[in-house]
């Protein structure tokens, strides 16, 4: 393009992604504080040549990269992740040492996706619908808060109230804080890791809901939930969002959501109360969902209703709420 010197002004290479950050921005910013939120998505991998997602988190940017297997090849991630990493900071007006940057990979199947990064932790407190949740943008590739599952959270809040709530494979514990601020009667949250176990401890008391009613647990889910089924304990309300595939030490032997989820379907409901309603969730998006897993259920699929508006990308999780059958589905 000629200026009217007649000299030739430099080709910007990040002008289009430049351009639908700024649109987005102005869009989502106004969205976000309508719906007290200080973490949202800005930007999902909209335009194909620029494969990032960049989430803002607070005064912060999580930046996740995903490059493409011709862009390792040729070695030009580096340079388009300067020019990315420039064009956010100009356009989210962030200063480049508040741009968390990870690059997401495919993995070999089993490989941990939660393991940890690096030691520069930077932990901050954000608000998600009237709650607070602590998240790290330094040390992990997610930060603590699964943003996709907000709408969900949010079902499960509304629906807590005096119910026994059973939170498995339960992350930080954020489906936990939802259930108890929408006065669940009784928690109960179970996860292998005490590093997210202490998490969910602390964000359960970021919202002043710590308190005895709440039980956090160090557990292998599947073998657990198997012990359970001869307790006479039952739960009115049951959220359950497996890893695709999980390994540990402390493990005993493998999870796979496909091969495993008829057992672990099996193991569920026999804990849930009559009428009991659990929503089940998987990031495989090979998943599928056999018949013979759910044929007592009133199964519904959520999935894309269950996807918040400031992610683009449609295909980042599978969402099904499950019913018991029992005396609440009786006329």
């Amino acid at each position: 393009m000629a200026t009217p010197q007649g000299k030739h002004t430099p080709h910007n290479p990040t002008g289009m992604f430049e351009n639908r950050l700024r649109k987005n921005a102005r869009h989502f910013r106004k969205w976000a504080h309508a719906r007290g939120l200080t973490c949202f998505r800005v930007y999902d991998r909209d335009i194909p040549e620029y494969p990032y997602a960049v989430d803002v988190y607070g005064d912060r940017v999580h930046l996740v990269e995903y490059p493409r297997r011709r862009a390792l090849r040729t070695g030009t991630v580096e340079e388009q992740r300067e020019e990315v990493l420039a064009a956010v900071a100009r356009v989210l007006e962030v200063p480049a040492e508040h741009i968390h940057v990870k690059t997401h990979t495919p993995q070999p199947w089993g490989r941990k996706q939660y393991e940890r990064q690096g030691q520069g932790s930077e932990r901050l407190v954000v608000e998600e619908q009237g709650l607070k949740f602590w998240v790290n943008l330094g040390d992990y590739l997610d930060t603590g808060l699964f943003m996709d599952h907000r709408l969900t959270r949010a079902r499960v809040r509304e629906e807590a109230r005096g119910k026994r709530f059973l939170n498995l494979f339960a992350y930080t514990g954020a489906f936990t804080v939802y259930a108890a601020a929408g006065a669940a009667a009784r928690t109960v949250t179970v996860d292998l890791s005490n590093t997210y176990l202490d998490w969910a401890e602390e964000n359960l008391a970021l919202n002043g809901l710590a308190d005895p009613r709440h039980t956090l647990i160090r557990a292998d889910v599947l073998p657990w939930l198997e012990e359970q089924a001869d307790e006479p304990e039952r739960y009115e309300l049951v959220v359950c969002d497996p890893p695709s595939f999980s390994t540990s030490k402390r493990m005993s032997g493998s999870f796979n959501v496909q091969r495993d989820h008829p057992r672990l379907l099996a193991a569920i409901r026999d804990v849930l109360a009559p009428g009991g309603v659990l929503y089940f969730s998987t990031n495989f998006l090979g998943f599928e969902l056999r018949d013979a897993a759910v044929q007592d259920m009133e199964v519904e699929e959520l999935t894309p209703a269950s996807i918040p508006e400031d992610f683009q990308r449609k295909e980042i999780h599978r969402c099904w709420r499950m019913v018991a059958p029992g005396p609440s589905r009786s006329r």
